[in-house]
């Protein structure tokens, strides 16, 4: 698809992933707009960027989704591309015995999952009045393999990948013009995957291969380790999945 001349949306958009997205995609006359919670890191943040501003939002309050949807029409006219970027992960083994489980993935499920669902159907009547759009949801290689240690961060993401699937299905047939993006990468170097020990890609790398998946129109974006594992979890689901999480198959 054509990136230029864009007005482009990035939910947690001051940091990490979200802000390396909004780096890569900011220029060729798009407009940049950040969404988050900390005033103060996304003043940081579009001072480094070009043509870019931001509206604090935290997208699981009613109230500052109307504001944002508010803010984006009346400040913009519309909207091009929406990222679907912010999200938070908690470990939590289902054995715990914290009596947070829970609660815990009732706190990821509002954000990972039901505000994208949230943020789409507001935003898609401006998604529908544009020529060329897209939607690109940030999901993770927990969509396909649930980590023990995260394990209710996993369901969101796989549910973020269902949702994904049938709203591309949907779009092509009523609205082909808007566009479907999912991009699963394995565990990133942010404040997020800080508690892993794991290899970590670079937000930097992320935003690179979801810059060209989107020139390419490649709707599935596997970056690092997911797109190693992928074809052994199509063959051996359950094989890989206890591989992925240290135990013998």
């Amino acid at each position: 698809m054509n990136i230029t001349n864009k007005t482009i949306l990035v939910t947690g958009g001051g940091t990490g992933i979200g802000f390396a997205i909004a780096n890569k995609l900011s220029g060729n006359g798009n407009n940049i707009i950040l969404a988050g919670r900390r005033e103060d890191v996304l003043k940081e943040a579009v001072a480094k960027l070009p043509n870019a501003s931001y509206i604090v939002t935290d997208v699981t309050k009613d109230a500052d989704v109307d504001n944002l949807v508010k803010q984006v029409k009346n400040k913009f006219g519309g909207l091009d591309i929406l990222v679907n970027n912010a999200g938070t992960g908690i470990f939590n083994p289902l054995d715990s015995d914290s009596g947070k489980v829970y609660e815990n993935a009732r706190f990821e499920i509002e954000l990972n999952y039901l505000s994208v669902v949230k943020l789409t159907e507001r935003f898609l009547p401006f998604l529908k009045a544009s020529k060329e759009a897209a939607i690109i949801n940030i999901e993770s290689i927990v969509s396909y393999l649930p980590s023990l240690a995260i394990p209710t961060y996993s369901a969101t993401k796989a549910a973020l990948h269902s949702y994904s699937l049938a709203l591309r299905l949907t779009l092509e047939a009523s609205n082909p013009h808007i566009k479907v993006f999912e991009v699963f990468p394995p565990f990133v170097d942010t404040d997020l995957a800080k508690a892993f020990d794991a290899e970590k890609l670079s937000p930097d790398e992320v935003a690179l291969d979801l810059y060209n998946a989107l020139l390419k129109d490649e709707y599935a974006v596997r970056n690092g380790q997911t797109k190693e594992v992928y074809p052994a979890y199509q063959q051996a689901p359950e094989i890989t999945l206890k591989h992925f999480n240290g135990i013998e198959a």
